[in-house]
């Protein structure tokens, strides 16, 4: 099997929310009878009052879902990549490696019900600075132990890192990143969300190991397991 990963943007008339209901619809009808586990988040929280500019980085609100796939070979993507391409701007799609850091401890809501708490997506390139080695180094080896420090309430932290852009025109990305809170209140607060205000100093001086800040891409979604393998 392997695992595709979707990034859908908003066309220029649509909303997030209005957005989140059409993937979820197309995910239901054209995706999931071909999926052997489909995951999507929907970026829906972007109309939350609660969140401001800050809260996103990049291109961050641009994205309107992240859909997660498991098929028995990426050949089979056309019809996939069709419907999602019918309600959306453009759907960016990468064949990616899962790593599972820290896995749900506790999860105890079906396939298909909505998940409680809230996505932080985050993707970003490698930089031009750094080799492959230096790249997986600094954000496998050193930054994903360090995460636990930074961010001592999570709840589930997904890595993937990016083997190949499947569709022409779509961005370099070379990882895309999920992380879990059980509820946005919590992600709000930075006492919550970080470990201390020592940590995150020290996150801002280790980013440039793996990543340039200039170059992540953030926002918060909302998670619907339809299949988990």
């Amino acid at each position: 099997m392997e695992k595709l990963v979707y990034l859908t943007r908003l066309r220029g008339a649509d909303d997030h929310v209005a957005h989140a209901a059409a993937v979820l619809d197309a995910a239901r009808r054209e995706l999931l009878p071909r999926a052997r586990a489909l995951t999507v988040q929907v970026a829906d929280l972007a109309a939350d009052p609660r969140l401001q500019p800050a809260h996103f980085l990049g291109e961050g609100r641009q994205i309107g879902a992240c859909i997660s796939l498991w098929l028995d070979c990426l050949d089979e993507r056309a019809p996939i990549e069709k419907a999602l391409g019918a309600v959306s701007a453009r759907a960016d799609g990468y064949l990616v490696t899962e790593s599972i850091p820290q896995p749900y401890p506790d999860r105890d809501w079906p396939d298909g019900a909505p998940s409680p708490g809230v996505t932080q997506l985050v993707c970003f390139p490698k930089p031009e600075r750094l080799s492959d080695e230096e790249f997986y180094r600094g954000w496998h080896q050193e930054h994903t132990p360090f995460s636990f420090e930074l961010h001592p309430s999570r709840w589930l932290y997904v890595r993937n890192a990016v083997a190949r852009v499947l569709t022409p025109g779509s961005p370099p990305y070379r990882a895309i990143v999920e992380e879990r809170w059980r509820s946005l209140e919590t992600w709000l607060d930075p006492a919550q969300l970080f470990g201390s205000p020592e940590i995150l100093a020290k996150c801002q001086a280790e980013v440039v190991r793996y990543a340039d800040f200039d170059a992540l891409q953030q926002t918060l979604m909302s998670e619907h397991i339809l299949r988990s393998l």
